[in-house]
């Protein structure tokens, strides 16, 4: 499994995700989401799942297995959030709440991409997952 100092790939509910393996307080920055820079032509060309667009011009696709950060699993209730830099270059990902080790890491995926993506599937986020039983 793929491990950085603050946090570790490893089985969650939704196949792979990212935990922590140190207490992160709200606010604090636990990664970036790194990547090839792309057109939005070629992520349309492309498709893929680790696509994170940065505007309507640009998009890092985040697809190999070194960028940890494509590991973090959407969350209808999420414990991080991620931000554009302010030339909408870069994107980090900040804790939205107090975050313990041992917990997934989560961020909430947008409309567009649970309308088409995860809601045909099922939602499998602890959220989704708890109150479907």
């Amino acid at each position: 499994m793929s491990r950085t100092k603050n946090v570790i790939v490893q089985r969650s509910s939704a196949g792979l995700g990212l935990f922590a393996t140190v207490p992160f307080a709200k606010g604090d920055f636990v990664i970036e989401y790194t990547g090839e820079v792309i057109s939005d032509e070629e992520a349309q060309r492309r498709g893929g799942k680790y696509l994170f667009e940065l505007n309507d011009k640009w998009t890092i696709d985040g697809k190999g297995r070194q960028h940890i950060a494509r590991y973090i699993n959407h969350s209808c209730k999420p414990n991080c959030e991620p931000q554009l830099n302010d030339d909408e270059t870069r994107v980090f990902i900040y804790a939205k709440k107090k975050i313990t080790p041992g917990e997934e890491l989560t961020y909430n995926y947008g409309v567009d991409y649970f309308r088409r993506v995860i809601k045909p599937l099922g939602c499998r986020c602890s959220k989704c997952s708890t109150t479907a039983k």
